[in-house]
C-alpha cells in the first residue's frame, strides 16, 4: 500500500512538472494585435537594454532605498528600474533624492541618455504619485500621457515599463498593463480625430511595446488582449479605424 501511495505521489509530481510551462526567455516577444494602425506587443526585456526611440519608465515619489531594498522591491537581477539607474550611474536616484524629479502623479521628465548607457534614444520618466495611494486605474492616465508625449516627440515607436513591482508594490498585472494600453489607445484615437479635422500634426507612432518580467509575461498579455478585443469591437461600430 505504501509503495502504491509513493508511486502515485511521484507520478503526480512528475505530471505537475511536465504541465508547468517554462518561463519565457529574455527577448521573447508576443505580438498581440493592431488598433487604429498601432501594433501592440509585449516583450520580456529590461528597460535598460530595450532598443527603442523612446523608453518610458514610471516612478513613485521617492523614499530612501525604495527600488533597492528587497523585499519588498524585486531582487536586483529582476529589477529593471535598478538596471536603468545603474546604467545611468545613479542619475535616476540623484534626480529623485534631490527632488529634481519628485514623482508626483503624471509629472514628466525627458532625459537624453549619455552614449553607452542605456539602449533607448530617449528616456521619459512619468510620476506615479504617493505609493500609498496607488491603484491600477492610475495607469490609464499614465498610458494617455505616454502616448501623447510620444506623438509630440514624433517617434515611430516606444516601449513602456510600469516598474510598479520593481518598487515593491503588489499590483494586478493584467489590469495594470491593460489600463496602460487602454490609455495609449484613447490618446491615439483622440489625436486621430484631430488629424481628420486638420487640427493635428501627422501621427507617427506605429508600435507600442509593453515590457514585462518573465513571471508576468502571460498575465500582461491577457490584460492587453482584453483591451484590444474591446476596442476592435467598439471601433467597428464607430468607423474610427
Amino acid at each position: 500500500m505504501k509503495r502504491i501511495l509513493l508511486y502515485s505521489l511521484i507520478t503526480w509530481i512528475a505530471g505537475f512538472a511536465l504541465d508547468a510551462a517554462p518561463l519565457p526567455s529574455v527577448g521573447e516577444v508576443a505580438k498581440l494585435g493592431r488598433i487604429g494602425g498601432i501594433e501592440i506587443e509585449v516583450a520580456v526585456q529590461s528597460p535598460s537594454t530595450q532598443d527603442t526611440p523612446l523608453q518610458i519608465i514610471c516612478l513613485f515619489e521617492y523614499t530612501e532605498g525604495d527600488i533597492f531594498i528587497s523585499p519588498p522591491a524585486l531582487p536586483k537581477e529582476l529589477n529593471g528600474m535598478v538596471h536603468v539607474d545603474e546604467a545611468l550611474k545613479g542619475l535616476i536616484t540623484n534626480l529623485r533624492r534631490t527632488n529634481r524629479f519628485e514623482g508626483k502623479l503624471l509629472e514628466t521628465l525627458l532625459i537624453i541618455p549619455p552614449s553607452g548607457s542605456i539602449a533607448a534614444k530617449k528616456l521619459l520618466l512619468i510620476g506615479l504619485g504617493n505609493r500609498k495611494d496607488f491603484n491600477a486605474n492610475i495607469m490609464r492616465l499614465v498610458g494617455v500621457v505616454g502616448m501623447r508625449e510620444a506623438l509630440r516627440m514624433g517617434v515611430s515607436s516606444y516601449s513602456h515599463a510600469s516598474d510598479i513591482k520593481d518598487a515593491g508594490i503588489d499590483s494586478p498585472t493584467g489590469e495594470v498593463t491593460g489600463n496602460v494600453i487602454k490609455g495609449a489607445i484613447e490618446a491615439f484615437l483622440t489625436q486621430s480625430f484631430l488629424k481628420k479635422r486638420q487640427a493635428s500634426a501627422p501621427l507617427t507612432v506605429t508600435k507600442v511595446t509593453l515590457l514585462s518580467g518573465p513571471a508576468y509575461f502571460e498575465d500582461s498579455q491577457k490584460g492587453i488582449i482584453k483591451v484590444i478585443d474591446f476596442y476592435q469591437k467598439d471601433l467597428s461600430s464607430k468607423d474610427l479605424r
